[in-house]
């Protein structure tokens, strides 16, 4: 799995002009999943960043994670993180995983990070999303759970 995780003071997710998830202070995680992800890594990830020590503590140090700070996650899926465009200028997403096992791991993780006692709200999978977002820093973070970056 790979997750584009982003610090913010805020974000969204509409579908269709309807917002269906928001949160204040926390995490937009944009979620990709492949076709040989299981659910050791959605927990994986759920936990790496439920853990991530992002957020500054009193002397400014990013030394406190979404949990030290009360703030929430929204999980967005995003297939396109496994687009390929080494050859050519068109993505290949042959490495995305097909929609019902990335809906299930998707969902996983979400049970997950809930689990570890995180609001987490969501987008809507296979749907087409306007995502807008405060990125706070700018603080992004690119995880892989196969650790390949």
């Amino acid at each position: 799995m790979r997750a584009v995780v982003q610090r913010v003071s805020r974000a969204y997710v509409k579908v269709n002009g309807e917002v269906v998830g928001q949160i204040g202070d926390g995490l937009l995680v944009l979620l990709g999943v492949t076709h040989d992800d299981s659910e050791p890594d959605a927990a994986h990830l759920a936990e790496k960043i439920a853990g991530l020590r992002i957020f500054e503590d009193e002397g400014g140090k990013m030394n406190r994670s979404v949990i030290d700070v009360g703030g929430a996650v929204l999980a967005v899926s995003q297939f396109t993180l496994f687009g390929d465009v080494r050859k050519g200028k068109r993505p290949s997403f042959d490495e995305a995983a097909r929609p019902e096992h990335a809906r299930e791991l998707y969902e996983l993780f979400v049970c997950k990070v809930r689990g570890l006692g995180l609001p987490c709200e969501t987008g809507r999978f296979q749907e087409m999303m306007e995502v807008e977002l405060v990125n706070q820093g700018p603080v992004t973070i690119l995880l892989d759970s196969h650790k390949l970056f």
